[in-house]
């Protein structure tokens, strides 16, 4: 059987995105919020989730009547050859974009705060290359690990979250609202497409077993990440005050040298190993996807073979011999604000374009046929 002829149930594939989507507290992201929603920062990752839940259910809904297609062949089915490759086109130099972005700031967690002595370039290309051998091996290995490590990995954060909230102080969390309800909306509307993951998701649609297993799995994942992301916010403005929290680049690891757990001295030492394999997860799923998507624009059907090449790219794009966690951060917040239109405004108009072909009618008929 080939490797993209392979598919995963809903345990692995719940798995993966709540390791990838999950893994978003640990890098700069909760800084990005607090800079706009500032210690109600919690409250607006709960209205991203809320309002992502409004394009998640209508792409749900055009992939129910095009079960065998993956999210370019949909986008071909709907808008024609040209303007449905255009569009891919777009998707994937956006997300190209971001997995260069989001591998310079993992590469610069790990080499400011970890191992501070090793040269960037090495931890890139060591980064990259685990990454890559592990999208290679295909989406079964990387449901399969990542179900294997889920309980071990999020049952670190669990103790990391425990702890965060016994030294943290409750009153650094009022006012309530922050600074102002305008300042969460604020935050929420430019931010949204940190739930972007979910649009590609359809990717793998027809690699889940099941369309209900594919369904199941998005929306119990879509809940349990905004809850997850928004209670590691609250941990960190408990713990640091917004104003503390808003300045540090990477809360989370910050967090995790700051709490004291019993004997151990060095808390990093029990959490840095489980957060590193979530990172190895997370790109090599990425890069998985960026390949079945440049796949089917240049109608490859052995995607795979695309990895390493798309991995050079990121490599040779990506690393600066220079690019302080600040300029990682600004480019970061152009992206999202470039991908946060495309995510809100592309399923509806996925699903505006299925209603006018009359798919949603072809369902009715097989249901009642």
């Amino acid at each position: 059987m080939k490797q993209n002829k392979g598919k995963i149930g809903i345990k692995e594939y719940t798995a993966i995105i709540l390791l990838t989507l999950g893994a978003k507290l640990t890098d700069d992201t909760p800084s990005i919020i607090f800079e706009n929603a500032k210690n109600a920062g919690w409250i607006a990752t709960l209205l991203i989730g809320i309002t992502s839940l409004i394009p998640i259910l209508l792409l749900l809904k055009v992939f129910s009547v095009h079960k065998d297609k993956n999210l370019h062949e949909v986008m071909i089915y709907l808008f024609g050859k040209i303007i449905g490759n255009l569009i891919s086109i777009f998707l994937l130099l956006g997300g190209i974009a971001a997995l260069i972005l989001d591998s310079g700031v993992y590469v610069d967690i790990i080499g400011t705060m970890y191992f501070t002595k090793t040269p960037p370039i090495v931890i890139y290309a060591i980064l990259m290359t685990v990454c890559a051998y592990g999208a290679k091996r295909g989406i079964e290995q990387i449901g399969a690990v990542s179900w294997l490590l889920f309980p071990y990995i999020k049952i670190t954060l669990f103790i990391a979250l425990i702890f965060t909230f016994k030294a943290g102080n409750i009153g650094y969390l009022f006012p309530l609202w922050g600074e102002g309800k305008l300042g969460i909306l604020k935050a929420s509307a430019k931010n949204v497409s940190i739930f972007a993951d979910f649009f590609f998701l359809g990717l793998i649609a027809p690699l889940v077993t099941t369309f209900k297993d594919f369904k199941k799995g998005t929306l119990i994942a879509l809940l349990i990440v905004t809850i997850e992301i928004s209670l590691a916010l609250v941990g960190f403005v408990m713990l640091f005050d917004y104003t503390t929290a808003e300045m540090l680049s990477y809360p989370f690891h910050e967090t995790i040298r700051y709490i004291q757990i019993g004997f151990l001295a060095n808390v990093e030492t029990l959490f840095f190993p489980f957060w590193l394999v979530a990172t190895f997860i997370r790109f090599s799923f990425y890069l998985y996807l960026s390949a079945i998507l440049l796949g089917g624009i240049l109608k490859i059907k052995e995607f795979e073979y695309l990895i390493p090449l798309i991995t050079a790219i990121i490599v040779l794009i990506g690393y600066a011999p220079e690019s302080p966690s600040i300029v990682l951060f600004t480019l970061r917040q152009n992206n999202l604000l470039l991908l946060s239109p495309a995510f809100m405004v592309l399923p509806p108009l996925m699903w505006i374009m299925a209603k006018i072909r009359g798919d949603f009618k072809n369902e009715n008929v097989k249901e009642f046929g």
